[in-house]
C-alpha cells in the first residue's frame, strides 16, 4: 500500500480541529515534502522522523514521499504531527498494518531516538477526540493532562516503538487513568495581617461576589500581603471551572496536572505589554487575563502599567471573554478573572503619610492618578485605602479572623448566589440587577442622593447595587437594605477619590 491516512489535531484558539495526515509514497528520486500550510517546526519534522525511524530499526522508504496535512487552509504548527507522520510512513510502506490506524488519533513530538515528548494543548485535543468517539495516543508526559477529559480514551506511550507494538498487537497499551485530584492549597493566612480591618472587609466582599478590587496606600502598608491572601478566601473550583481553566493553560503549554482544581493566580510585572496581558501573536495564544480564568489577576503598581496596556482590560472586565483578531487568524479566549490591583497615592508613595515625607506637587499627583482612565476605574467595584499603621497598632492590634473562617462565610454567600441566579453577583446583567438587587424605600432615597452628589454613571450605579447585594448575601439577608447600600457607596466614594 502506497497511501496511508491518519487522524491528528491542530490548535485554533480554544478549539482542536481535526487534521487528516495523508502519507503517499511514489516512484522517483528520493524526496520528502510536507504540504498543507505547515509552519517551520512542522517542516522540520522530516529530519526528526527520519532519525527516529532509523534509530528504531525501521526501514526509511527511499522513495518520493508526500505528506499532506488537510485541510490545507488551516495553519499547522508545533511538533505534534511527528508521530502521525512517522506512523503514516510505516503504514504506507507496509511495515505496520494500515487497518490498525482506524478509530485512533495520534499526536506527539519525536526525539531523534524515537522517544515521545510532551505536546501543547493535550487536553483540548483529548476533549475533541472524545467527542469524535476515537481513542487518542500521545506521549506519556501529556497523558495526565489529556486524561482529565473523562470521555476520552487516552493511550499513553513512551516511544514510537511502543506505539507500533500496540498497533501490531504485540504489547497493547491500556487506558491511562486520570490523575488524583490535588490537595487544596489555601496559601498564606489572613491571621498574618495585623489591623487593616477595612481592607480585610473589602477583601471578603470581593471574594464573596467576585468583585474587582483596587487598594491604595503607601509602600509597606500590606497591599500585596492582602492581595496574596485573596485566593485562600475563594471556595474550591467546580469541575466545569477546573476543566475550563485547565484547557486555557493547556493551550498555552503551562498546565500541570498537579494544579488541576486550584484557582490560577497571575501577577504580571508592570512592564508587561498589551499582547502579554490580553493575548495575541501570529498564532494567537491566551494572555494573562485568560490564564487567570476563574482565578485572580493581581496587578501591583497599577498606575505604572502603560496606559494603553490597562485600557485593554476594559472590555474583558465586562464580557468575561477576549477576541483576538489578526489578518489571517482569529481566536476567542475566556477571561472571567477577578482583578485585584494595588497602587500608591502619589509618585513617591507617601501622600497623606504621618511622616509628612511626600514632596510631590499637586500636578505630579494629578498626572500620576490620570494614568488610570475614568472608564477603567468605572469598571472596578471596590476601592479601599490601606493606611500605614503606627507603632501601637502594629504591635498590639488584633490579628482578626483566619482565612478559614472568612472562607466559610464566602462559601455560604456563593451558595446563595448560585441558588438565586446561577452566577456571581459581579456577573449580573442589567435585567439581573433589577430582578435580584432591588432595595427598600430608604435604600432608594440614599441611592438618589449618591447619584446626585457623586455623579455616578449608570454603570457605577449598577455596580453599587451588585456590591450591596453581596453585602446582603454575607449577612444572610434576603433583601438589600439601606445599610448595605451605604457601605457599597462608601467603597464607591473611595474609588472616585482615588
Amino acid at each position: 500500500m502506497s497511501l496511508a491516512t491518519l487522524t491528528s489535531r491542530a490548535l485554533d484558539g480554544m478549539a482542536a480541529p481535526e487534521v487528516a495526515v495523508e502519507v503517499h509514497l511514489a516512484l522517483g528520486l528520493p524526496a520528502f515534502t510536507i504540504v498543507g500550510l505547515p509552519e517551520a517546526e512542522v517542516k522540520e519534522s522530516r529530519e526528526r522522523v527520519r532519525a527516529a525511524l532509523t534509530t528504531g530499526g525501521f526501514e526509511f522508504p527511499a522513495r518520493r514521499i508526500t505528506v499532506n496535512l488537510a485541510p490545507a487552509d488551516l495553519p499547522k504548527e508545533s511538533g505534534r504531527f511527528d508521530l502521525p507522520i512517522a506512523l503514516g510512513l510505516l503504514a504506507a510502506s507496509g511495515q505496520i498494518p494500515a487497518t490498525a490506524l482506524a478509530g485512533i488519533e495520534f499526536a506527539g513530538e519525536l526525539a531523534l531516538d524515537g522517544q515521545l515528548r510532551a505536546v501543547r494543548g493535550a487536553l483540548a485535543m483529548a476533549l475533541a477526540a472524545g467527542c469524535a468517539g476515537r481513542a487518542f495516543v500521545l506521549p506519556r508526559a501529556s497523558a495526565d493532562e489529556a486524561a482529565l477529559a473523562r470521555a476520552a480514551h487516552v493511550l499513553a506511550a513512551d516511544s514510537l516503538l511502543a506505539v507500533c507494538a500496540h498497533l501490531t498487537g504485540r504489547t497493547p497499551i491500556t487506558r491511562h487513568a486520570p490523575p488524583l485530584p490535588a490537595a487544596r492549597v489555601t496559601g498564606p493566612d489572613l491571621l498574618d495581617v495585623r489591623g487593616q480591618a477595612q481592607a480585610k472587609r473589602a477583601l471578603e466582599v470581593a471574594a464573596a461576589g467576585r468583585h474587582s478590587l483596587l487598594m491604595s496606600g503607601s509602600p509597606g502598608t500590606g497591599k500585596s500581603m492582602l492581595a496574596t491572601r485573596l485566593p485562600g478566601l475563594l471556595p474550591p473550583m467546580s469541575d466545569v471551572e477546573a476543566l475550563e481553566a485547565a484547557a486555557v493553560a493547556s493551550i498555552n503549554g503551562t498546565f500541570r496536572a498537579a494544579d488541576f482544581g486550584l484557582r490560577p493566580v497571575r501577577a504580571p510585572h508592570h512592564t508587561a505589554s498589551a499582547v502579554a496581558l490580553v493575548g495575541g501573536g501570529a498564532v494567537p495564544r491566551p494572555g494573562e487575563i485568560s490564564l487567570a480564568h476563574h482565578g485572580v489577576l493581581f496587578l501591583d503598581e497599577f498606575p505604572e502599567f502603560d496606559r494603553r496596556v490597562l485600557e485593554v482590560l476594559r472590555e474583558p472586565l465586562e464580557s468575561g471573554r477576549v477576541n483576538i483578531s489578526r489578518a489571517a487568524r482569529q481566536a476567542d479566549f475566556p477571561a472571567r478573572f477577578q482583578l485585584v490591583a494595588a497602587m500608591n497615592p502619589c509618585p513617591c508613595g507617601y501622600l497623606g503619610h504621618a511622616s509628612a515625607r511626600c514632596r510631590c506637587t499637586p500636578d505630579q499627583v494629578a498626572r500620576y492618578r490620570a494614568r488610570l482612565s475614568g472608564p477603567l476605574l468605572d469598571r472596578i467595584d471596590l476601592c479601599v485605602e490601606v493606611p500605614a499603621l503606627n507603632e501601637d497598632e502594629l504591635l498590639t492590634s488584633a490579628r482578626g479572623e483566619s482565612s478559614q473562617a472568612v472562607r466559610e462565610r464566602v462559601a455560604l454567600a456563593w451558595e446563595r448566589q448560585a441558588r438565586r441566579q446561577g452566577e456571581a453577583n459581579a456577573q449580573l446583567d442589567v435585567a439581573g440587577v433589577e430582578r435580584h438587587c432591588a432595595t427598600d424605600a430608604a435604600g432608594e432615597k440614599l441611592l438618589r442622593q449618591a447619584i446626585a452628589r457623586l455623579n455616578l454613571s449608570a454603570r457605577a450605579y449598577h455596580r453599587v447595587l451588585k456590591v450591596a447585594r453581596t453585602l446582603a448575601d454575607l449577612g444572610g439577608a434576603e433583601r438589600v437594605a439601606v445599610d448595605h447600600i451605604a457601605e457599597a457607596i462608601q467603597f464607591r466614594r473611595a474609588l472616585d477619590s482615588a
